[in-house]
């Protein structure tokens, strides 16, 4: 704005040695300047007599000082006051008008790497696979919306990226969106922000195919909840497909309506389980053949045996094991650079591993506050949590339940015995509980 007013007031000083004094008080200096609009500088003249008179004696006089001083303009637009109001209203529909239209055409970026060919299926997804392939054979057509769940890393968005990338090879003209829960949010904010509500809902409602990841983030957002509501009812009204990802079942995502909560169990619900061996020691041999990477075989099972928290970690591992065979010249990864990267692993994630790292994975899984976790508040809502919390921190950390009670704000070490003990019986038979500890040391492994 600085540079557009310094560029006038050097029209100002032209003007003053091109017309006479009495013309440049009464019609230049009065001007206002409004904006460049299209290769047109916009003026505001005082009055409509000044605005006619301007035009009629000295408007070839401005439009040569302006072009002198601002790149590009090509022309003049005088404007008389009542007219001011209604050519910012054009403006401000043509630049939402842009950005609706920009908005439209925001391509969904799909990963290409992710498809049905590469997906390693075993006795833990071979369900979930078998219902993202019908998915994407027939959008629209079963289990919609299709509601896939578990831990961090087991292929929830290989499987969305899949499903993306089938229909747009086989469904020219399908309009497809892939967000994060985050990102839809954020878009939803920022229209409100901007009063572009029209644009966001254009986007996300005229589309054949939404699928949306960690829509558990969508808990305790009250007005994100209420617009994708009715985003939901406006596509299944109309048949087109909705998938979700969520590291939990509907029913446990806690500060869900419950008109969302009865809409994502109205398809299909379907879970992601870790890997077992076999599956473990597959999708390594894809890896290897994928990125033709050249390892014993004995190393393969050595990390399928050992790394059982989720693919990612898995294949992390295995990237360390060839680095290492690479930076000291072997032409083949063997049993030593196996050994040495789950040392340093085991290393690496005991060193970043804190009280207050596995506490502020527990109050995001749970969506409580730190402050209640550790405070005094006896509601089941923050006591389990807080047991849990507890019972991880016995499992994860080698230190004396005394500091772990400090760390609760000063509770006796037989409390935390008492909540340490309890969340290991509960495991034993509730097979819920146990998939949620299972996710929260993932995800508190993936964290460091």
């Amino acid at each position: 704005m600085d540079s557009f007013l310094t560029r006038w007031n050097e029209v100002l000083k032209d003007m003053g040695n091109l017309v006479t004094a009495v013309s440049y008080d009464l019609y230049i200096e009065t001007l206002e300047p409004i904006k460049v609009d299209n290769n047109k500088l916009v003026v505001l003249a005082s009055t409509s007599t000044n605005k006619k008179q301007l035009l009629r004696l000295h408007k070839e006089k401005l439009l040569s000082a302006i072009k002198n001083h601002f790149e590009n303009v090509e022309d003049v637009i005088v404007l008389e006051p009542s007219e001011k109001e209604a050519f910012l209203e054009d403006i401000k529909q043509a630049e939402e008008t842009i950005e609706t239209n920009q908005m439209l055409n925001e391509k969904t970026i799909l990963n290409k790497k992710y498809t049905f060919d590469n997906f390693v299926v075993g006795q833990s997804n071979k369900i979930v696979y078998s219902a993202a392939l019908n998915v994407a054979e027939n959008p629209g057509k079963n289990f919609n919306p299709l509601f896939i769940y578990g831990g961090v890393g087991l292929g929830k968005t290989h499987l969305l990226h899949a499903i993306g990338n089938y229909v747009t090879k086989n469904n020219k003209d399908f309009k497809i969106i892939y967000v994060t829960c985050e990102q839809f949010m954020n878009d939803f904010t920022k229209s409100i922000r901007e009063k572009t509500t029209e644009a966001f809902r254009h986007k996300y409602r005229e589309v054949d195919l939404l699928m949306i990841d960690d829509i558990q983030f969508i808990s305790n957002k009250t007005g994100t909840q209420e617009e994708f509501f009715h985003t939901f009812n406006d596509l299944h009204q109309f048949n087109k497909q909705i998938i979700l990802a969520s590291d939990k079942h509907p029913r446990n995502i806690d500060a869900l309506e419950e008109r969302l909560r009865s809409r994502f169990s109205g398809g299909l619900i379907q879970d992601i389980q870790k890997p077992d061996f076999e599956t473990r020691l597959a999708i390594l041999q894809k890896k290897v053949e994928i990125e033709n990477y050249s390892v014993e075989s004995n190393v393969l099972e050595f990390l399928a045996e050992k790394i059982d928290t989720n693919i990612r970690e898995l294949e992390g591992s295995l990237n360390k094991v060839v680095s290492l065979s690479i930076l000291i010249g072997k032409n083949k990864a063997t049993m030593f650079e196996a050994e040495e990267a789950l040392k340093d692993i085991a290393i690496s994630q005991a060193q970043n591993l804190s009280v207050d790292k596995i506490m502020e994975v527990v109050c995001k899984y749970y969506n409580v506050k730190k402050a209640d976790l550790i405070g005094k508040k006896k509601n089941k809502e923050i006591v389990d949590p807080r047991q849990i919390c507890i019972y991880l921190i016995t499992e994860l950390m080698d230190i004396p339940l005394m500091t772990i009670g400090n760390a609760f704000g000063g509770r006796d070490h037989t409390t935390i015995m008492h909540a340490r003990d309890k969340i290991a019986q509960n495991i034993k038979t509730n097979k819920s509980l146990k998939v949620n500890i299972e996710d929260l040391i993932a995800m508190i492994k993936s964290d460091i």
